[in-house]
């Protein structure tokens, strides 16, 4: 696999920590904002839905980098690259509806875990395929 054809994936992985880190200055702006001292991470609805939208894309990311590089080189990278700005706007539609109200973060969650599931059954399914019928 020629290393070009790994742009677009890379490209995805570096939006998604960008989204990432962006999640983690609303964090710090929310703390002076609404007057949450560290290590304080309750107290405030606001901020503590702020809190959880940050901490919550820490849980999947570690699922979705990952997997994204698994399906980019085993499947499709462009295809995995694809499926990673879908990630991205899922994270971000999932972080502006918390921000709003709890319930409003659905939409967004169920984007990112379908995208997840894809990446990691579309490369397991390569995968077992590949073994059980290889070229």
């Amino acid at each position: 696999m020629d290393i070009k054809t790994l742009i677009f994936p890379a490209i995805a992985s570096l939006g998604a920590l960008i989204v990432y880190f962006g999640l983690g200055i609303a964090v710090g702006v929310a703390r002076a904002k609404y007057k949450v001292p560290v290590p304080q991470t309750t107290g405030n609805e606001d901020f503590e839905r702020v809190y959880r939208a940050h901490q919550n894309t820490l849980e999947q990311i570690v699922l979705f980098l990952p997997s994204l590089w698994l399906f980019s080189i085993f499947v499709n990278p462009n295809l995995g690259a694809v499926l990673g700005a879908v990630w991205i706007v899922g994270r971000i539609a999932y972080a502006w509806g918390y921000y709003i109200e709890a319930s409003k973060r659905a939409a967004g969650f169920a984007i990112g875990s379908l995208v997840t599931m894809v990446l990691i059954f579309g490369t397991l399914y390569n995968l077992v395929r590949g073994v059980l019928f290889p070229a």
